[in-house]
């Protein structure tokens, strides 16, 4: 399975989840650009991370990445912000 890269504009900032290629891949999280967490490995199920938007007040929110557990197929990752979840698109690395 090869890396995949998830990104969503919310307002004036942006945010991508790299994954990195099979289970010892590395996860990424950023936002406007800036590495805000990461994870080392991932296993199958679901991994999740957290970070804010650079905001006055910042706006904490997280993202959930479900890998799948026994059908190879790619991951999917959500958005949380503000109490409402929205699925962040798989974009084709560039």
């Amino acid at each position: 399975m090869g890396s995949h890269h998830f990104h969503l504009d919310q307002g004036d900032h942006s945010i991508t989840v790299n994954v990195g290629p099979g289970r010892n891949g590395e996860i990424e999280l950023l936002v406007n650009g800036k590495v805000v967490a990461c994870q080392k490995q991932h296993d199958p199920g679901t991994s999740l991370l957290t970070g804010e938007l650079p905001e006055e007040p910042a706006r904490p929110f997280r993202v959930r990445i479900r890998q799948p557990h026994l059908v190879p197929s790619k991951p999917r990752c959500t958005l949380e912000l503000d109490g409402t979840e929205r699925p962040m698109p798989d974009r084709p690395e560039l």
